[in-house]
C-alpha cells in the first residue's frame, strides 16, 4: 500500500520562504503524478500545485508565481517551495499521490477512475502558519 509522509510545516514569516516535502512509500514513484493541495479549517480542499511523471507542472493561478512544485524520483520525494509567503498561505498543506494519471492541470491531476487506496495515497497533512 503506498503511504505519504509530509515534512517541512511550520511558522513562516510574512515574505519569507518556506519548504514543504513529501516522501512516498510502497510504490513505483515515478509512475506516480503528485500534486499539493491546500486548506483552510472551515474551507474545501484546493489543488495548488502538480506535477505529472514526465516533471510537467502546473499550478491554481493565484499562486503559479510564488509556490514551485518539484520532484526528486531518486528519493522518491515531491517539494513544495512557498515564497514570499502570504496571510493566505496560512493552513494545511496535503501531499497526494495519482498512479498514472491522465492528466495534471491547474494544480490537480485527474485520474480518470476512482480513488483506489491500494494504488493512490493521500499524506496526513503539515501545517503552515504565517505572522505578520
Amino acid at each position: 500500500q503506498v503511504q505519504l509522509e509530509e515534512s517541512g510545516g511550520g511558522s513562516v514569516q510574512a515574505g519569507g520562504s518556506v519548504r514543504l516535502s513529501c516522501v512516498l512509500s510502497g510504490g513505483t514513484y515515478s509512475r506516480y503524478c503528485m500534486a499539493w493541495f491546500r486548506q483552510d479549517p472551515g474551507s474545501q480542499r484546493e489543488g495548488v500545485a502538480a506535477i505529472d511523471t514526465d516533471g510537467v507542472t502546473s499550478y491554481l493561478g493565484t499562486v503559479k508565481d510564488r509556490y514551485t512544485i518539484s520532484r526528486d524520483n531518486t528519493k522518491r520525494t515531491v517539494y513544495l517551495d512557498i515564497n514570499n509567503a502570504q496571510p493566505e498561505d496560512d493552513a494545511f498543506y496535503y501531499c497526494a499521490a495519482d498512479y498514472e494519471c491522465i492528466f495534471c492541470r491547474e494544480g490537480y491531476c485527474r485520474r480518470g477512475r476512482n480513488f483506489d487506496p491500494a494504488l493512490d495515497a493521500w499524506g496526513q497533512g503539515t501545517r503552515v502558519r504565517v505572522s505578520s
